[in-house]
């Protein structure tokens, strides 16, 4: 269970995470798996980040070009579009509300009131779904 559930997490994420990555240094997709490795996402593989940097690019967040290799095929090296680097932005924001959210969850902190609610109750804040925060 705890597999399939870090399974999830990772999907959800990993866009983000590629992104962040790919805005500090454009790289290759191989480089980019080695380097989230190293940042601690021991058991990512490229089958499981190739797809979701075509799908970046595909949705305009990511551009690409072809570097020549001495050492085989020529590299496709990535990084993020004007696009990307602002869905970036909105992804770090509501990382952030999330992560925030979370906490105060998990340690049982009382509810704030929603920035909504005029009636002055402390009703707990709306889901995160409901805020677009997960989709």
């Amino acid at each position: 269970m705890a597999e399939s559930r870090d399974t999830q997490l990772l999907k959800g994420v990993l866009p983000m995470l590629a992104l962040a990555a790919l805005a500090r240094d454009e790289t290759y997709g191989y480089e980019l798996v080695t380097v989230l490795r190293d940042a601690g996402l021991d058991d990512l593989s490229t089958g499981t980040l190739y797809p979701v940097l075509t799908r970046l690019e595909r949705e305009g967040l990511l551009t690409s070009r072809l570097v020549a290799s001495t050492s085989g095929p020529a590299r496709k090296y990535y990084r993020p579009s004007e696009v990307g680097r602002q869905a970036l932005a909105d992804h770090r924001a509501a990382w952030a509300e999330l992560v925030a959210v979370t906490a105060r969850v998990l340690d049982g902190a009382p509810p704030t009131p929603h920035p909504t609610d005029t009636t002055g109750t402390t009703d707990a804040p709306a889901p995160a779904a409901d805020r677009g925060l997960l989709r």
